[in-house]
Order: structure tokens, then sequence, then C-alpha cells
């Protein structure tokens, strides 16, 4: 059973940072054919967004909206998947989901999806 649990959410003034963090049980992150495993995130009243996709040899794409403030990697070892959020803005606040066994941006090709963390960002 694949389970995943993010972590390290929480508020933050603008221009902080944060990390989150997601464990995978049940799923090799190390895999290279393995397919995508990403960061999506959504607001009060939008849609579900992508954030960050990190292919199996950790090939990770952005967002133009994040790029150059965010770093999405993958620990093979720990089996786990981070989102080192720097430079917050008031527009970043939203619930961060970690997704896996999708492909690229597609979000409704991801199997397997976290609870969720939630990060606030004020002023």
């Amino acid at each position: 059973q694949v389970q995943l649990v993010e972590s390290g959410g929480g508020s933050v003034q603008v221009g902080g940072s944060l990390t989150l963090s997601c464990t995978v049980s049940g799923y090799d992150v190390s895999t290279i054919n393995a397919y995508w495993m990403g960061w999506f995130r959504q607001a009060p009243g939008k849609e579900r967004e992508g954030v960050a996709v990190i292919y199996g040899d950790g090939t990770a794409r952005y967002a133009d909206s994040v790029k150059d403030r965010f770093t999405a990697s993958k620990d093979n070892s720990k089996n786990t998947l981070s989102l080192q959020m720097n430079s917050l803005q008031l527009e970043d606040t939203a619930m961060y989901y970690c997704a896996a066994g999708g492909f690229g941006w597609s979000m409704s090709s991801y199997s397997h999806w976290g609870q969720g963390t939630q990060v606030t960002v004020s002023s």
C-alpha cells in the first residue's frame, strides 16, 4: 500500500522560507523508470495547480510562478521528497500536496496523494 505523508507546513512572513517533506512508503522513489512525483497546491477558492514535478532520475521542473524560488528534490536513501521554498509571497498561501505515480503536470494521472500540509504566508 502506497502512503505519502507531508510535513513542514506552517505560517511564515513574506520573504521567509519553509521546507516541506513528503515521506513515502510502499513506493520506491529511486526507481529510474518510475513515474513522476510532484508537489501541487490548492489555494482557497482556486483550482489545484502544479508547483514542481520530479522524474525518477531526479530531474525537476517548476511552475513559472515558483521558478528560482523553490527547489524540489528527492532523497533515495530516505525515500522522501522535499520542497525548499524561499522568498515566499502571499500568493504562495495554499494547501500543498505531494503526489506520486503520475506523468509530468497531469494531475489526473497521479495515482497516489498525500493529505496535504498548509502553508500560510502573511505580511
